[in-house]
Formats: structure tokens, sequence, C-alpha cells
């Protein structure tokens, strides 16, 4: 398994080269974890295909494994492939190695209440762009009828039976949305959740759940009231399935805004076009041409006359389907090389202006007033070793790079490595002069 910590290798990139050609969009790695998650529940063996091969999968099969189960990762690499058999899991407690590395590790306790009746975690880690309380988890599984206590930094949930509740969540969540429907597949009666998250990684989890045997209904007012109704069923109904996940909304937009970045014309394959609705209008209305084929799953982005990039007076994020807080960082390196002012309004997380200093270092004009950043574009951007410091914001220092002059070195790819399968390659593979570096 892939180390989760500090990552000493380092990407090195030379700006002001257009990209062009095409590539794959990686499996969508916020589809994949509550997946395996929910493999927890089914006492049999799943095959999981087009998971990405990225540290936080790793993490999450590691977890799968301290419970018992047995993960066969061997295809990971060649064909995106895991095999999880979890009929022998009996591990209530896992390991706080795995659980401190990455906050998803969260989703584990609903799945392990609804197989085992009991869990002891630690406090998710993994995160450094704001604050991510977990009291609506915990709210959910109390609802259907867990007992919650902490000692320490553990947390240890019990139930001698779930059972069906009506919960309301006071804002959506994705996270919690995920943990009470896998609680919930095995609870007596039935659960109604409403206010719950609508982001397409929950749909994901519904239809798996279905394939599976579970009796979970998202239709009619679910896009639109966000209500889910799962009706619980015997574990013994449960099966193993075969599955294919998505592919990655956020990689597909993160390589949108490299080409605003460096300009060029780039197709993506593999696209899940009807996620990106916001991203697209977006990029559109910033003056990059864009060609949609839903039939065969591409974009193609021509963003050659750079001149034609301005940016958008205002923009904040929100939950799906608006403009994703994920992309925001993209957007900020993206936005720094684009004509015009920028006020970006960042409603999700508290600290995911991280990425501004190292921006700035690069010659950007970005001030900060509470919750919003003010770019100023237009302004040429010198290439510097900058430092990575979570996911995204990591990803956009490399769009960031690819645009500026010079050579750009971006510290600590571990980050970045987490949600993106290999950067380098995909860019390299567009026409990047960019490498990795010791």
């Amino acid at each position: 398994m892939t180390q989760f910590d500090r990552n000493d290798e380092s990407i090195r990139m030379e700006g002001k080269k257009p990209l062009g050609g095409r590539i794959q969009i990686q499996g969508s790695k916020n589809a994949a974890l509550p997946i395996l998650a929910a493999c927890m529940l089914i006492p049999g063996k799943c095959v999981l295909r087009g998971c990405p091969n990225i540290t936080d999968i790793d993490c999450m099969c590691s977890l799968l494994e301290s419970t018992g189960a047995g993960v066969d990762t061997e295809a990971l690499v060649t064909d995106n492939r895991i095999v999880v058999d979890t009929r022998n899991v009996r591990e209530r407690r896992l390991p706080e190695k795995y659980v401190s590395a990455m906050r998803s590790s969260v989703v584990m306790m609903g799945a392990m209440l609804g197989r085992l009746g009991e869990v002891c975690v630690n406090y998710p880690g993994g995160c450094v762009i704001g604050e991510r309380p977990i009291n609506l988890h915990l709210y959910g599984l109390e609802k259907l009828g867990a007992q919650i206590w902490t000692e320490g930094n553990h947390i240890h949930a019990y139930a001698d039976e779930l059972k069906g509740a009506v919960i309301e969540f006071p804002f959506s969540s994705v996270g919690a949305t995920q943990n009470v429907i896998l609680a919930a597949v095995t609870a007596q009666g039935t659960t109604v959740i409403k206010n719950a998250a609508r982001e397409p990684e929950v749909i994901e989890l519904c239809k798996f759940l279905n394939l599976a045997g579970a009796n979970i209904d998202y239709a009619g007012t679910f896009f639109k009231s966000g209500r889910i109704e799962i009706r619980g069923v015997e574990l013994s109904r449960l099966h193993g399935v075969d599955y294919t996940v998505i592919s990655d909304r956020i990689v597909a937009g993160t390589y949108l805004f490299a080409a605003l970045a460096a300009g060029g014309k780039i197709t993506l394959e593999n696209i899940p076009i009807g996620q990106l609705g916001s991203v697209c209008d977006m990029i559109t209305e910033m003056g990059a041409n864009l060609e949609l084929d839903a039939a065969q799953s591409k974009i193609t982005v021509n963003a050659c006359d750079r001149d034609r990039i301005k940016n958008l007076p205002y923009i904040e994020t929100a939950v799906y389907p608006a403009f994703p807080t994920d992309l925001q960082s993209p957007l900020l390196a993206a936005a720094c090389m684009a004509k015009g002012r920028l006020k970006v309004r960042e409603r999700i997380f508290s600290s995911r202006f991280r990425i501004v200093e190292e921006l700035k270092r690069m010659g950007a004009d970005i001030t900060i007033e509470g919750d919003t950043a003010i770019v100023t574009g237009g302004r040429e951007l010198e290439g510097r070793t900058v430092i990575s410091r979570e996911l995204r914001g990591g990803a956009a220092l490399v769009i960031a790079g690819l645009g500026a002059s010079g050579i750009t070195t971006v510290i600590d790819s571990g980050y970045i490595r987490r949600g993106y399968q290999d950067i380098v390659s995909d860019l390299a593979s567009l026409g990047a002069r960019i490498r990795y570096v010791d």
C-alpha cells in the first residue's frame, strides 16, 4: 500500500506552452471511496472497475483489510480494478494511522454499524481546508438508534438494532448523507432523509447498493428537495456485484481550467458531461469555445486565443449543481491570467484560500476579504518554487505553472496524488513540459 504522509517528490514544469491532444479522465475519487465502504455491508465479493489509482483509494483499501476483508488491488495499476471480499470481516476498531490520514474514512461508521453493529474510530483527519465537523454524521446515526460516546480522540458507536427514522439535515452534507444511507440499508423499517446532498456521488452510492439488493428510492422529489427513502433489508439479502465507477468531474474540471491558463485545444474523453453544467457554462462565459459530445462522453475546449479569456465579475461556490468548491482553487489559478477582475466567494470551507500566498509569490494580484478572494487578472505570472498544502490547491499550482513564464516547481506532490492518478503524465500527453523531480 502507498504511504499517506508527505511525499518528497516534486513536480517541475516550464510554462507558456499551449496544450493540445486528448486524454481519458480517471474514475471518480469521491464516488469510489463511499462505494468501497459500502462493500463492508455485503457479505460476499464485489468487483469495482474504474477505480482511480490514488493514495486515498489505497487508504480506504487498507481500512477494509484492517477489518478482516480481503482486498485484491493487483489489477488497480493495470486496469483500475479492485476486488473486495468481506465475508470474513470481524474487527470493529479502525486503525488510527489510516483514519487520521483521510477524512472520507468517516463513512466507514455507517457501513460497520450496519454490518457489525459496532465501530470504534478516531476523529477523521486528512483535511486542511477548514473546519469540517462530523456532528451531522453522528446526529444521523443516533437518529437510527446508535449509541455514540467519545473517549479522548476516539468515537465509539454501538447499536443492538438500527431502526428507520425520519432525518432532516439542517444543511446538506455529502458525507453525512452517505453515512446515514449506509447505516439505514439494513435498519428495521423505513428511513427518510430530508435535505440530503444531491451530488452525483450520492446517486452513485445508491445505484451501487440497489444493485447489491438494497431498497433505496431517490426518484421523484430527490433532485428538487433532497428526499431519499430507504427501506431496510436483511443483511442476507445483500450480494456481491460487478460495478463500474463514474469518471471524475473534478479532475475533468481541473484540466478544463488548465487549458484556459495555458491556452491551446484539448479533448477530454470519458467525461460525465451531465455533472459539469455549471463549470461548462462558466468556461464558455470566460471566452473559450466548448464542443460537447454527450453521445461519446467527450468535451473539446479551445482556448487558443488567450486574449479572449476574461474573468466573470462574481462567482460563489455552493452545493451541487452549483459551482463546486473543489474547483475554486483551479479557477483562481486560471483567473490570474485571464483579463479583468473576479470576485470568488467561498461558501463551503473556511480555509480554502491557502493557495493565495503561493500565487502571489508568482506575481498574482489577489486580495482576501473574509470569505471572498478578489483577483485582478491579466498579469504574467513568473515561475517560482511553491508548496502544495492540500489536494486541489496543489493541482491549481500546477495550472499556474503551466501559464507562467519560466520554471515552476511544486513541492510535495503527495497531496496531489490523493486525488489525481497521474497529473504529470496526463498533462505531458497534452504537450506540457512537465515531470517529477526528487
